[in-house]
């Protein structure tokens, strides 16, 4: 190659120079960074396409499963527990009340001694403090302070019965039940914020009714929680349980206008929304 076209020539057109440029090693250097480009440009092309792919397929999976947590409160009448067939509790002993002592009062009459008879005859002063004044004469207990009991027809007051309910003990039955602070709306408020619907369950598409039995105290701590009913899979009867025991303190249940211990029986519904 001339000297004056070495400073402008190509560097293969210098190593080639001489040589057969037909055979196929000039061509392949000569075109190389041409063919990198398009091989790397391919390679990008073919992982963004491929990672794409990922993403829709993940956004369109996810739609498919997304299911959406109902939480409704139920009302305890609504649920139908099993009922064992127990015979029923013996009726109570009959107590009657204690009889008081009584005199009978005789209007005062004017008539001769030999002509007064032994019942008629007024009782002493002395014996009248502690002793009713009633229309027969009747043996029993001195009155201490306790009211003679009523004879229908006869105008005679009954004792008052004694209160012997023992209000430390557990009750299952009482006038006005214990319940959430604030009432239904709250108790609703807080299932929303602390109730999370357990991923087994929604995956296998389980829901239903877990009634929790508890006890409320006079202070209206909870105890002694578990779950009597409901689903017993996807972990429902759990998540009741927890749900319950973070619960706080509830407003104890009133028996005779006191604030006793008391059982609870609170219904919990897991429901799916339809898609």
């Amino acid at each position: 190659m001339e000297v004056n076209k070495i400073l402008n020539a190509d560097i293969l057109d210098i190593i080639f120079d001489g040589r057969n440029k037909d055979y196929g090693a000039y061509d392949l250097r000569k075109t190389y960074n041409r063919r990198l480009a398009i091989a790397l440009i391919s390679l990008a092309g073919l992982i963004a396409l491929l990672f794409a792919g990922y993403v829709l397929a993940g956004v369109i999976n996810s739609n498919n499963n997304k299911k959406e947590m109902v939480v409704q409160d139920v009302q305890l009448e609504d649920v139908k527990e099993e009922k064992k067939n127990e015979p029923p509790p013996p009726p109570p002993p009959k107590v009657e009340p204690p009889k008081v002592e009584m005199a009978k009062f005789t209007p005062p009459k004017i008539v001769p001694d030999e002509k007064v008879k032994e019942d008629e005859k007024p009782p002493e002063q002395e014996k009248l403090e502690d002793t009713k004044i009633g229309t027969v004469n009747q043996e029993g207990i001195k009155d201490e302070g306790l009211a003679a009991p009523v004879d229908q027809g006869k105008g005679v007051v009954e004792a008052p019965k004694k209160d012997e309910t023992d209000y430390d003990q557990t009750f299952t039955k009482v006038e006005i039940e214990s319940e959430y602070p604030g009432g239904a709306g709250q108790w609703t408020r807080y299932l929303q914020k602390t109730l999370h619907y357990p991923d087994e369950a929604q995956n296998n598409e389980i829901q239903g009714v877990v009634v929790v039995k508890f006890i409320v105290d006079k202070e209206g701590n909870v105890s002694n929680v578990e779950a009597i009913s409901g689903p017993t899979e996807g972990g429902l009867r759990d998540e009741a349980i927890r749900v319950i025991k973070k619960s706080g303190k509830w407003t104890p249940a009133v028996q005779n206008g006191r604030q006793v211990r008391s059982y609870k029986n609170q219904p919990i519904q897991f429901k799916l929304a339809a898609e």
